[in-house]
């Protein structure tokens, strides 16, 4: 029996999730900015364990994972599910949509991931998954600022694995594509309302083509939560787990776009370093 810490669980992918971990006979601590919401979908369990919490809010984050601990005596999977999309161009968002979306994506993240992970380190065990997107790897045109959060969840991701590895504790980043949840519609994406014409067949085609595709999308997020509620069985998880054929092949034409890069300006790319005579100590390692 294992005990969950989903955050965004009272709809959508967590919501899933924790519907699936209580049918395991897991535990679950499942937090939401309205508490009763989670109680009024899945009602009451002894193995539930509904909280209230705001992501953006670190001393309550403290507090939904002291109450974790105290209800089920420790934490073996935390979820960071909670965040929501934003969609213009750059130039098109203002600065406090900007600070909006990065509060909740990223800094909302690590105020529950340090909440949550004094308890992992004293056990010397646990699995963190980071529900990052496919746009946290390769960015997507009209999701610029939204990708940037999400390429924040990576990087913080795959320095989290190798900090944590020795003891231990696991971490996932997840990289869903465009999977058939309310992510399109407005209950989680924020849309930009300045427009600018010469944005119009860019970022401009992609309202058009997120407003036409949402609840269309090729993804199911029902395969999605059986995947996250499998993969904590394994031995040896890995860092980025890709899903969706849209994932998979964004991430393919990435390393052919980035092959040809590096083949094409190789010679620029290596030219910058000193000769090999005058490296520094550091590089060398040499002593003073």
């Amino acid at each position: 029996m294992k005990t969950w810490f989903i955050t965004g669980a009272s709809r959508g992918f967590g919501a899933l999730v924790v519907e699936r971990a209580l049918k395991k006979g897991d535990r679950v601590v499942a937090t939401a900015r309205n508490p009763q919401a989670v109680t009024d979908r899945f009602g009451e369990n002894p193995n539930l364990l509904a909280v209230a919490l705001d992501v953006t809010d670190e001393a309550q984050a403290i507090a939904a994972a002291r109450a974790a601990v105290d209800r089920f005596d420790g934490i073996d999977i935390l979820l960071n599910n909670a965040g929501f999309g934003l969609m213009g161009a750059v130039e098109e968002t203002s600065a406090a949509e900007v600070e909006t979306v990065f509060r909740t994506n990223v800094f909302g993240l690590l105020a529950v991931t340090r909440a949550v992970l004094p308890y992992m380190r004293e056990r010397r065990s646990g699995h963190i998954i980071n529900i990052s997107s496919i746009t946290g790897y390769s960015a997507v045109t009209g999701f610029g600022v939204y990708s940037a959060t999400k390429f924040a969840v990576e990087g913080l991701s795959e320095a989290l694995h190798s900090e944590l590895a020795p003891l231990g504790i696991h971490v996932t980043s997840v990289e869903p594509g465009f999977f058939r949840t309310d992510f399109l519609d407005a209950s989680s994406l924020l849309v930009s309302p300045a427009r600018i014409a010469d944005y119009d067949e860019t970022a401009g085609k992609m309202r058009a083509v997120a407003a036409e595709v949402s609840h269309k999308q090729p993804g199911n997020p029902a395969k999605l939560a059986d995947i996250l509620i499998d993969i904590v069985d394994a031995a040896n998880p890995p860092v980025r787990l890709p899903l969706g054929s849209d994932t998979v092949a964004a991430i393919e034409e990435k390393h052919r776009t980035d092959r040809a890069i590096l083949d094409a300006w190789r010679s620029v790319s290596i030219s910058t370093d000193f000769p090999q005579a005058e490296k520094s100590p550091v590089a060398t390692g040499a002593n003073n």
